[in-house]
């Protein structure tokens, strides 16, 4: 039946939804053992080497209060899908069986006029359920985009911080010679300055930007840095 089909779907989707979390897990972990280019708080201020500085943008939205706050609104919500799927599963297997038990009584035509009418039903929940799915995903990826929208000031007050000019996606970095990491420190900023992002303004409208703060965009790729 295809209300399998949508469960087994909506599972998939709570696993991708999942996969933030699990990767948190891990650079956590990875934190607390000492990996290269994690910032310790209790150390001094290091200064960008270049006018350069790295960012795990991944890190920095999937630990951020803003970023916790989307993932359990959305595992809720991908549960629920979940939960629903089952109900709807349970009621079109109960609907085939029952329309199974009567054909043998019942007139060819008018099984045939039954069984179109099933599939049909089933084809229209096929649909609503796949844009159900696909309104979460949408709305995994608007949060992301007001996220980023939202950080600009602050990731532009930790760059002159260290008296950075760039901020590179550390992802897009091939090769560094000591390059500060600010991920710590523009998790703590960003924390501070919009929480889990209940008191942003709607969305469409721009956020307010603080006096002197610098112009920013997103952090930069870079092919090789020396």
């Amino acid at each position: 039946m295809r209300g399998r089909a949508v469960r087994r779907a909506a599972c998939a989707l709570l696993v991708c939804l999942a996969a933030p979390a699990m990767a948190q897990t891990v650079t956590q972990g990875g934190a607390q053992a000492g990996v290269p280019g994690a910032a310790d708080p209790a150390q001094p201020m290091a200064a960008a080497r270049g006018g350069v500085v790295v960012l795990d943008t991944e890190r920095l939205f999937a630990e951020s209060q803003f970023g916790l706050h989307l993932a359990e609104l959305l595992q809720a919500e991908t549960e629920a899908l979940i939960e629903e799927n089952r109900r709807i599963e349970a009621e079109l297997t109960a609907e085939e069986q029952a329309l199974t038990r009567r054909r043998p009584g019942m007139d060819p035509a008018a099984f045939r006029e039954e069984a179109d009418a099933f599939d049909a039903k089933v084809q229209q929940i096929r649909r609503e359920r796949d844009a159900e799915e696909r309104a979460l995903q949408q709305e995994a990826s608007a949060g992301r985009e007001r996220f980023l929208a939202a950080i600009g000031p602050t990731l532009g007050e930790v760059m002159m911080e260290r008296g950075a000019t760039v901020i590179l996606d550390r992802r897009a970095v091939f090769l560094s010679t000591g390059a500060v990491d600010v991920t710590e420190a523009a998790i703590a900023a960003v924390d501070a300055a919009i929480g889990d992002g209940s008191e942003l303004p709607p969305e469409g409208e721009a956020p307010e930007t603080s006096p002197g703060a610098a112009p920013t965009s997103a952090p930069a790729p870079a092919a090789r840095e020396q």
